[in-house]
C-alpha cells in the first residue's frame, strides 16, 4: 500500500513523479508520431519537442536531486497513457494523410494541455513550499509546453486543417 499523503509537499512530490512518467512515455511516443506525420513541419515539430522533452525529464531529475526526495520513479501516469493510447488508435485507422496530420496535432495538443495543467500546479506548489529553484525550472518547462502547443496551433491553422477539409 502506498504511503498516505498528508501534506501539500507529499502531493507535490507525487505530481512530479506523475509528470516524470508522463514525459518518459512521450519520449517513446513522439518518434512514432513524427514517423506517422506527412507534413514536414509537423514532423519537425514532433522531433524538436522530443529533444525538449528529454531536457524536461532532466529538470525533474534535478529537482529530485536538489531536494533530496529520493528518485522520481515509481508512479505511472495513467492520464498520459490514455492520451497516448488514443493517438495510437488514430495511427492504426484507415485515414487519409492530411486528415491523419490534423488528428495527430489534436492528439499532441491533448498531451500538451495535460502537461500544462500539471506543470502549472507543480510550479505553484513548489513556489508555495519555498522550492524557488524548482519553481523556476518548472516554469521553464511550462513555457516550453505552451510554446509547443502554440506551434501546433500555427501548423494546424497554417495548412494542415485546410488540407484535411
Amino acid at each position: 500500500m502506498a504511503k498516505k499523503m498528508t501534506s501539500l509537499d507529499d502531493l507535490y512530490i507525487d505530481l512530479l513523479k506523475d509528470l516524470y512518467n508522463a514525459e518518459n512515455q512521450l519520449i517513446k511516443a513522439l518518434p512514432k508520431m513524427a514517423k506517422a506525420a506527412h507534413s514536414s513541419d509537423l514532423r519537425n515539430a514532433f522531433e524538436e519537442h522530443l529533444e525538449q522533452t528529454k531536457h524536461q525529464v532532466e529538470r525533474i531529475e534535478r529537482i529530485f536531486s536538489d531536494q533530496g526526495n529520493g528518485g522520481p520513479k515509481g508512479k505511472k501516469c495513467v492520464g498520459m497513457e490514455g492520451i497516448i493510447e488514443e493517438g495510437k488508435e488514430l495511427m492504426k485507422e484507415n485515414i487519409e494523410k492530411d486528415v491523419l496530420d490534423a488528428g495527430l496535432i489534436a492528439a499532441a495538443q491533448r498531451a500538451e494541455h495535460y502537461e500544462i495543467a500539471g506543470y502549472g500546479a507543480a510550479r505553484t506548489w513548489a513556489d508555495m513550499l519555498g522550492h524557488h529553484e524548482a519553481a523556476h525550472l518548472l516554469q521553464e518547462t511550462l513555457e516550453e509546453e505552451s510554446a509547443a502547443n502554440e506551434k501546433l496551433t500555427q501548423i494546424a491553422m497554417g495548412h494542415v486543417n485546410i488540407e484535411a477539409r
